[in-house]
């Protein structure tokens, strides 16, 4: 499914993506090698296990990446012109290696562009959730958006 026009959202929309993914250690350690992020609770094993929580963290940034991308599908694939903005990240639980996350998406605010008539911009609200149904990171993203020219 390719992503909606700005004149598509409206206030309230709630999508339940579909797509699923199991985060590995190879995710993880990859992420944390290319961001150049040696902290050990990521991708030291033994320093993990002696930590309060007895074994590797997913790194977050890795976390917040895959929740947005999991969300492209059903909202700005091929129909963002930019991300303007993320606040609000939260991640209220880890994630570990084998944990299966999916993603909620809810429009929070529809509002003109300024600057350009050809688009609008869209607040989202994104939660990523694992396999016990417990949120594990959440944001705000401000997208610039085009319209489609009907209705607009």
């Amino acid at each position: 499914m390719s992503g909606l026009y700005f004149e598509q959202f409206a206030v309230g929309q709630s999508f339940e993506h579909p797509i699923r993914r199991t985060v590995t250690e190879a995710d993880n350690m990859l992420f944390s090698a290319m961001t150049m992020n040696p902290q050990p609770l990521h991708i030291d094993a033994e320093f993990a296990a002696a930590s309060e929580f007895g074994q590797r963290l997913v790194n977050s940034l890795f976390t917040l990446g895959l929740m947005i991308g999991l969300t492209v599908g059903e909202t700005t694939l091929g129909t963002t012109i930019a991300n303007l903005g993320m606040t609000d990240v939260r991640f209220p639980k880890p994630v570990f290696h084998g944990d299966t996350l999916h993603a909620v998406t809810s429009v929070v605010t529809l509002r003109d562009s300024k600057s350009r008539p050809d688009a609008g911009l869209v607040e989202f609200e994104h939660r990523a959730v694992n396999q016990r149904g417990e949120t594990v990171a959440q944001c705000h993203r401000t997208a610039l958006m085009k319209r489609s020219g009907i209705g607009g």
